[in-house]
């Protein structure tokens, strides 16, 4: 692909934390695009058919080559109606701070978070607060503990988010292992929201948005009224699979780039791993191997909201569900792996020309 007139990458590297670190090997940042001829018809019926048997299932959008393949509705609302992301909100916002850094709203990743949320620090607070960076918040390695799982209700019905997200006890060092913590994206939509005197609707829909094409409706709100930084969002998979498209083509869409290239590199540069199933996290993505050992990235949502972006094979797949039921323990989202891993991407590499 051809190189960033703005020189992006360069500036991206440049501001980013620990300076410009080589790619890791998996990463397929400057290939190509391969072409696709429609996939095999016997290939997307199997696809279809295996996905038909979770009843969870909503919509399932599958792109390879530059080509939409399957675009198919089990249940629920159309492809362009807007539905609830869940968690893969932490996607969009850690790529709005991406935005943000190469727009020098934040220095780096390692731009320090209480001087911005200086007035919801705690008054006895520990030191280590001192410490924690915008990338320990994106990486889910701030150290504080979790706002997710058990502890979110409570969190959710506290009067000030984000002054009781800063207030958690600390059970790791900053930068240490993965606590996965909705609290943290929350910090991020604070910390945009403080240094850029817009909301993050507004931003959302400045930065991806309008140059996407996509419709970004309002989603909830804090008692403060910063909008929810890890939950709610409401994107249609049609909108998904358009940011999907946009990763995979090195943050370019229409032929202007969105996100800068050294972005995309630096959110699927593996930092830590989910306790909970093992694969690698980056910066709002989750990281996993094709049966034959081929990296691909996956944003995720509760009860299985998923975007997929597989580079070597030009891939992305979009798929909804049913909101109400969880995707992680029940082993929903293993299938909706399995799915992508063993039928959709075999499939596009047999169409590969």
């Amino acid at each position: 692909m051809k190189t960033d007139p703005f020189n992006r990458r360069k500036f991206l590297l440049a501001t980013l934390a620990g300076g410009a670190s080589a790619l890791a090997p998996s990463l397929a940042i400057g290939q190509e695009i391969k072409a696709v001829a429609a996939l095999d018809s016997a290939a997307i019926s199997r696809i279809i058919d295996q996905a038909s048997a979770f009843p969870a299932l909503q919509t399932m959008i599958v792109h390879a080559g530059g080509k939409t393949q399957i675009e198919h509705r089990f249940h629920g609302p159309a492809a362009d109606r807007p539905v609830n992301v869940k968690s893969v909100s932490k996607t969009i916002i850690a790529t709005l701070a991406g935005i943000a850094i190469e727009r020098k709203v934040f220095s780096g990743l390692d731009e320090p978070v209480a001087p911005i949320l200086s007035n919801k620090l705690p008054q006895e607070r520990d030191p280590r607060l001192a410490q924690v960076t915008l990338g320990n918040l994106l990486s889910m390695q701030a150290g504080l503990d979790r706002t997710s799982g058990p502890n979110y209700g409570r969190w959710v019905e506290s009067s000030d988010w984000v002054r009781y997200a800063l207030a958690r006890d600390f059970v790791d060092e900053p930068g240490g292992r993965m606590l996965y913590s909705t609290g943290n994206s929350h910090l991020v939509s604070a910390m945009l929201t403080r240094k850029t005197g817009r909301s993050t609707l507004e931003n959302a829909r400045d930065w991806l948005g309008e140059p996407l094409g996509i419709n970004i409706p309002p989603w909830p709100r804090d008692p403060q009224g910063i909008y929810f930084g890890g939950n709610d969002m409401e994107l249609s998979p049609r909108a998904m699979l358009a940011f999907g498209r946009m990763f995979l083509e090195e943050g370019k869409s229409g032929g202007k780039q969105i996100v800068p290239a050294a972005w995309i590199a630096e959110s699927w540069k593996p930092r830590t791993s989910s306790p909970f199933t093992g694969d690698s996290y980056g910066l709002g993505w989750f990281i996993a191997r094709t049966p034959d050992g081929k990296p691909f990235y996956y944003a995720w949502g509760y009860g299985g909201q998923m975007i997929y972006v597989v580079p070597h094979a030009s891939v992305v797949a979009v798929m909804t569900s049913n909101t109400a039921a969880p995707s992680g323990r029940s082993g929903y989202v293993r299938q909706l792996h399995n799915l992508l891993a063993t039928q959709i991407v075999p499939a596009a590499e047999a169409a590969i020309g």
